[in-house]
């Protein structure tokens, strides 16, 4: 595979449930001061998920940044070489949604994220990705969601091993696992 020239840097932003990986993600690049894209993947399936939805939406409205906001519940490979070519900053939150979403729409996962994989190493501007630590709690008790948890663990070694900066959010605080922090002066 060539290597794009001039590629952009790649973050990783992971952590649990609430912990701030958002707000992290948004404000890495809102430092880039152009206007960006962001790549939202939730589906509305219930009443508190379209809450979620909605406060994220009222985030961003109210974020300085230029956001142009594209909803890619599932088509997210295909749909990527477009917007990457661009040249503009990209977040996409979340690729654990993502990858809800490829299992409960029954497609082939490894070949999805093999296609993710793909795309995302033509990024030629900042790319901030957005995934939750799913790995770190009991083994789940059915079968659909210890084959999320495993998937959920091997989506974020790729992107880890992808990515240029890897940050790890927990209570609102990130731990540089790789890289560098974005957002730390660089003086």
């Amino acid at each position: 595979m060539n290597e794009v020239k001039n590629r952009g840097e790649t973050t990783l932003v992971f952590g649990g449930a609430r912990s701030g990986k958002s707000h992290l993600g948004e404000a890495i690049i809102a430092r880039e001061e152009h206007a960006a894209i962001y790549i939202a993947t939730a589906q509305a399936h219930d009443g508190e998920m379209a809450e979620r939805i909605a406060a994220h939406r009222a985030r961003r409205q109210n974020d300085a940044t230029a956001w142009r906001t594209r909803e890619i519940p599932i088509d997210l490979a295909p749909s990527l070489p477009d917007l990457l070519a661009a040249g503009q900053p990209i977040l996409i939150d979340c690729l654990t949604l993502w990858l809800s979403n490829i299992m409960l729409a029954e497609h082939d996962v490894e070949a999805a994220l093999e296609a993710l994989w793909a795309a995302l190493a033509r990024a030629q501007a900042p790319l901030v990705l957005i995934s939750n630590e799913t790995g770190l709690g009991i083994v789940p008790e059915n079968a659909l969601a210890r084959r999320f948890r495993d998937y959920s663990g091997i989506m974020n070694r790729k992107a880890a091993e992808q990515a240029d900066n890897v940050l790890f959010v927990a209570a609102g605080l990130p731990l540089v696992m790789k890289g560098r922090n974005p957002l730390a002066d660089s003086d």
